[in-house]
């Protein structure tokens, strides 16, 4: 298995999925023309790392699994393929071995990022830190 790295551009978020280092982060702006076609490589992958981890658990004895994400702005399409990725991630943070953390990072200013962060988190039942961006 691979890191996938995706470069941030004007349209879509830089992507970091690090299996290596049981990093997953997110930043900056999403609304991708193509949201499927931006998304789809992200679920495959964390549906990989799943299988990882799950192969790993019996030979460790905790992976720390952190996932940060720090989105300026994202549509609602955006919104969809999140709530997708959130949910795999909660399944992820339920195998046996795994201490799992999701960062949900905002500007102090922006509490409709924070709102969209709590509203995820009351809908999915997965816990987030929210940190205050400085």
């Amino acid at each position: 298995m691979e890191k996938l790295i995706l470069e941030e551009t004007e349209n879509t978020p830089m992507v970091l999925l690090d299996n290596e280092n049981h990093e997953i982060r997110f930043k900056g702006d999403s609304r991708p023309e193509d949201v499927r076609k931006f998304y789809e490589p992200v679920l495959d992958w964390l549906g990989e790392y799943e299988k990882h981890l799950y192969f790993l658990k019996d030979q460790t004895k905790n992976i720390a699994v952190v996932a940060n994400f720090e989105f300026e702005y994202f549509n609602s399409s955006s919104a969809k393929y999140l709530m997708d990725i959130i949910m795999k991630l909660s399944e992820i943070s339920k195998i046996e071995n795994i201490n799992f953390k999701l960062n949900w990072h905002y500007d102090a200013m922006d509490e409709d990022m924070l709102e969209s962060g709590e509203e995820f988190q009351d809908m999915l039942g997965v816990p987030f830190n929210f940190i205050i961006i400085e």
